[in-house]
């Protein structure tokens, strides 16, 4: 056994569970560290909190002078919890979050020392946005860039440090991130629904979007994870055998949760009341060692601002359990992969969820408008849809079709599916009374009786309805979820746009009723969209060739599926919707493939590196004792010496074999590598890592994992699946 294997196993078994009580209620710390509403009115004057509460609410500016007012109170409101310097918090397009910290400490001469944070250094700040992802928008030379501040998102305190949550700009004005185009999509929804809600309450002035992510997740000990060079580089194990027992008992799924997980899991949940994320639900995964939380639902911007602050300190925290979190969506083969459902609505500031039904004909043809719409806009822009989800650690989910396959569709249920019908069945053009009476109570006014008995899921959807939202279980674990909620809240925004054109033109030209014009619309929709509409087995082959006929997309890898990113409708569509111009459109498609070719490169390298400095150094030295071995047999039994040592001769060449196919493939990887390093064509150099490089890993993991199960336990380098799976 490795030294460091013999290590991480010895001292993994030794480690204690760190205590941790819960001494106060959750909601006495909740929003303890967080400038939120109860802070503001404590700390700014009326004018000040005025000013934020309107800029939170109706997107309106905050000027200097107000900014100077908040930047002082928020200085003053840090200082008391111990806080000695400020960031600017955002979020790039590397996956994760970035920051710089400041000092609030200045010096004013002969001596003087004073803390100093004004509405400048609040408002703005100028990080290199040549460092960071831009698609060619940035020049090395051309290093400026900006962030500047969100208000609809509240400062928060984590250590000794204030982090402001900011938008991250070029100097030229392009977005450099995620939250800039995901405010803007909000924006666009919101003016796009509130339109049509006016249509059944004149009284809504706003429609906020709403997220509640599901994240899933691995905790390894942290010494068995540091003695895996591919974990350590990749995130996910590049080899090794599947442990005998896995998930098939279905033993681990709800299950007691291990007291070393009970604790990580307690002191997050107290680092996550003290930030404001509303967690609320902890459970054992379907994988041995694979767990999830999920928190109460959140206006959007705020939700993705809370994911990605999560994913930031759960990895801090789970260092002081002895653990490392693995959020790569599929760390280990022959076990599930890890998603994060993203559980979006939409909602009034009346109070109204907009894909919830109510209780009267009226506000479930509300429903029945944004429950379609949504529909229509998933069938139009799937391929859009399946882009925003696309990467090269989800590709092992959807891609293997684990958990959602990579076709999208849309899951609404039985019972919903015989309203749509009913609904298609409705008289086009005017209706007589009899007919509007038994559409509205027949059809429409059952339709909170219908959601009752409609208690089905299905776990192989991409994009199901749950009751009052829908579920897009397509995002990966890794993701930020403001990529796929900037293309699903702007194709909705796009579709409900269109519909208020056709319900006017058919009430202007058709002289329509309202409801009879909004029924037409819904009944023609309901007939263009029912190619996505799917209840079956989405894992299955039969889905792929009637989903082909259907006319829908399968894009089963990156490469493909983040072509639709910049096709001419998407473009077109982005900037239709103000949401991102062309250049930001096709800087983002840029980036996304330069990342895919960058993590399979890498992943390349690791694997070519492992597999020829420890695998097959390892398999040497052990056939090189069974050579001994053979020898010493030899001398023995020199007239029984073929019989004897038959099984040993067959061994020793078995892992020969295995040498050999390591090797070989290996040479084919790296040639193969370089050859895609020498294609100028980004696309190209995707496809060739897509298509030659990548598949030639399983090739070598066959070799070394079979070899895994050859060689002496006691000399193999690596830590097993079975220590780490099972070590709790």
């Amino acid at each position: 056994m490795s030294t460091l294997r013999f290590h991480a196993i010895k001292e993994s078994l030794k480690i204690k569970p760190v205590l941790v009580e819960e001494k106060e209620r959750r909601s006495d710390l909740f929003g303890k560290n967080v400038f939120n509403e109860n802070a503001m009115r404590h700390y700014l004057t009326k004018d000040a909190f005025k000013g934020v509460m309107n800029a939170i609410r109706y997107g309106k500016k905050i000027d200097r002078n107000i900014a100077d007012q908040v930047a002082s109170s928020m200085k003053d409101w840090a200082l008391t919890k111990g806080v000695t310097h400020y960031t600017h918090w955002f979020q790039p397009l590397t996956g994760t979050t970035a920051e710089k910290h400041d000092a609030f400490f200045e010096t004013i001469g002969d001596g003087i020392a004073v803390e100093k944070f004004g509405g400048s250094q609040l408002v703005q700040q100028e990080p290199d946005a040549s460092s960071f992802p831009n698609g060619g928008i940035r020049n090395t030379f051309e290093a400026r860039g900006y962030t500047a501040w969100d208000p609809t998102s509240p400062a928060f305190i984590y250590g000794t440090t204030l982090c402001i949550p900011t938008i991250f700009v070029a100097y030229t004005g392009e977005a450099l991130d995620y939250k800039t185009p995901l405010l803007r999509a909000l924006n666009a929804v919101d003016n796009a629904a509130t339109a049509v809600c006016k249509y059944f309450d004149k009284n809504v002035k706003k429609v906020s979007s709403s997220l509640g992510w599901e994240q899933e997740y691995f905790l390894i000990d942290k010494l068995m994870a540091a003695s895996r060079p591919d974990i350590a580089l990749t995130g996910r194990t590049m080899l090794g055998h599947s442990a005998a027992k896995g998930q098939q008992l279905d033993d681990h799924y709800f299950g007691s949760i291990p007291t070393r997980a009970l604790n990580f899991m307690r002191e997050l949940e107290t680092e996550c009341m003290l930030l404001g994320i509303p967690v609320k639900t902890r459970h054992n995964e379907v994988a041995p060692n694979q767990f999830e939380l999920a928190p109460i639902y959140e206006e959007a911007n705020l939700a993705v601002d809370h994911n990605s602050l999560l994913m930031d300190i759960m990895g801090r925290i789970a260092a002081r359990h002895n653990f490392k979190v693995l959020l790569h969506e599929k760390p280990f083969a022959g076990v599930n992969g890890s998603g994060k459902h993203n559980n979006w609505s939409l909602s009034t500031d009346t109070g109204v969820n907009l894909l919830a039904p109510g209780k009267t004909p009226m506000s479930n043809l509300q429903f029945l408008a944004f429950f379609i719409n949504t529909i229509k806009a998933v069938h139009t822009h799937e391929a859009l849809l399946r882009a925003a989800i696309a990467s090269a650690s989800n590709d092992h989910r959807l891609g293997a079709n684990e958990a959602p396959p990579a076709i999208i569709s849309v899951f609404i249920g039985e019972q919903l599916t015989k309203v749509l019908e009913e609904l298609e069945g409705v008289t086009k053009g005017k209706l007589s009374p009899k007919e509007k009476t038994e559409l509205k109570l027949n059809v429409v006014g059952k339709i909170p009786d219908v959601l009752l008995d409609n208690t089905d899921r299905n776990r192989t959807s991409p994009f199901a309805f749950t009751g009052n939202k829908f579920e897009f279980r397509a995002v990966g674990s890794l993701a930020n979820c403001g990529n796929p909620m900037t293309v699903l809240n702007t194709i909705v925004a796009k579709q409900l746009k269109d519909f208020k054109i056709e319900v006017d033109a058919l009430i202007d030209k058709k002289d329509l009723k309202k409801d009879e014009a909004v029924f037409n619309v819904l009944r023609e929709y309901i007939k263009s969209c029912r190619p996505i509409l799917f209840e079956g087995n989405g894992y299955g082959a039969e889905w792929e060739k009637e989903a082909k006929k259907r006319g829908l997309s399968n894009n089963r890898n990156t490469p493909e599926a983040l072509k639709a990113r910049v096709s001419k409708a998407s473009i077109a569509l982005f900037e239709e919707m103000q949401v991102m111009s062309k250049i930001e459109t096709e800087a983002r498609y840029e980036i996304e493939v330069e990342a895919y070719i960058m993590h399979i490169q890498i992943e390349s390298r690791v694997l070519g590196d492992i597999a020829r400095n420890h695998i097959v150094p390892t398999a040497v030295k052990y056939q090189n004792i069974l050579v001994e071995n053979v020898r010493g047999l030899k001398e023995i039994f020199e007239e029984k010496y073929n019989s004897v040592s038959k099984e040993q001769i067959n061994l020793i060449e078995d892992i020969s074999s295995h040498i050999e196919g390591i090797n070989v493939n290996v040479n084919k990887m790296i040639d193969a590598r370089k050859a895609a390093n020498a294609l100028k064509d980004i696309e190209k150099k995707a496809d060739a890592y897509c298509h030659k490089v990548k598949p030639l890993f399983d090739d070598i993991r066959y070799h070394c994992d079979k070899l895994e199960l050859l060689v002496d336990d006691e000399i193999w380098p690596l830590t097993k699946y079975r220590e780490m799976l099972f070590t709790r």
